[in-house]
């Protein structure tokens, strides 16, 4: 996991966990995974409304559950999803070093439309939280991108002892492209990853946070999966 106690004071306001990023009036969907895993687009009862039906009423344009990673992304990167937290106001912390910043604050609530999903993992110490928006245009999402990997980069340069980001690898696949950077614990071991991804006029963040196996590399993956669910 990140070593968020030894940030100190600087990086107090980074600190998070999947269950605690959204902010207060997000539209949330919880969504609990038994012996037959549920993808975060499943129709799942909640309160008097479902997923599939709160996704049609709130992101017309398109923009849903459907389009965030789901339970089957996992499987081949060593991760057994057991439950996951669905939202569609854009009010989801975007990253472990973002602080307070949000899809929507990035964007100005311009979009037009947001998800975002915090997933958990039987791995102890390991989840996953994305954030979408819909730009409606291909230069907004080209410039909502390039403010996600700058937010990102600001993370890559860190005194010692402290969680960082390492350099990015840009990724091309059938949907879209985008770029993901390892993460490194204090003690600079692989501590999961973040992706900035891009499919049209859709952007994305992804981040994983613990890893399944000492290998980076499987942040390639997951950026391809979370473009590939992105495509317009």
């Amino acid at each position: 996991m990140f070593d968020h106690q030894a940030a100190g004071k600087r990086f107090s306001r980074r600190g998070r966990t999947a269950g605690a990023a959204a902010c207060a009036g997000a539209a949330l969907i919880a969504i609990v995974i038994g012996t037959h895993p549920a993808a975060a687009g499943t129709e799942t009862s909640t309160a008097n409304r479902s997923t599939t039906a709160l996704t049609a009423t709130a992101a017309e344009p398109g923009l849903g559950s459907g389009n965030l990673m789901q339970s089957e992304d996992f499987f081949q990167q060593g991760l057994a999803p057991v439950g996951a937290t669905v939202g569609l106001s854009g009010k989801r912390a975007l990253s472990a070093c973002s602080g307070e910043e949000t899809m929507r604050t990035l964007t100005k609530g311009k979009a037009v439309a947001y998800a975002d999903v915090a997933w958990a993992f039987g791995t102890k110490g390991t989840s996953l939280t994305e954030s979408v928006a819909d730009g409606s245009t291909g230069t907004s999402a080209a410039s909502y991108e390039e403010q996600l990997n700058k937010l990102v980069r600001g993370c890559q340069n860190e005194p010692a002892g402290h969680w960082y980001y390492g350099k990015a690898h840009a990724i091309t696949v059938r949907a879209g492209e985008g770029s993901w950077y390892p993460a490194y614990s204090g003690n600079r071991k692989v501590a999961g990853g973040v992706a900035v991804i891009r499919s049209g006029h859709r952007v994305g963040l992804v981040e994983l946070s613990g890893q399944p196996s000492d290998d980076s590399g499987y942040m390639e993956g997951i950026a391809a999966a979370a473009i590939n669910r992105l495509a317009d």
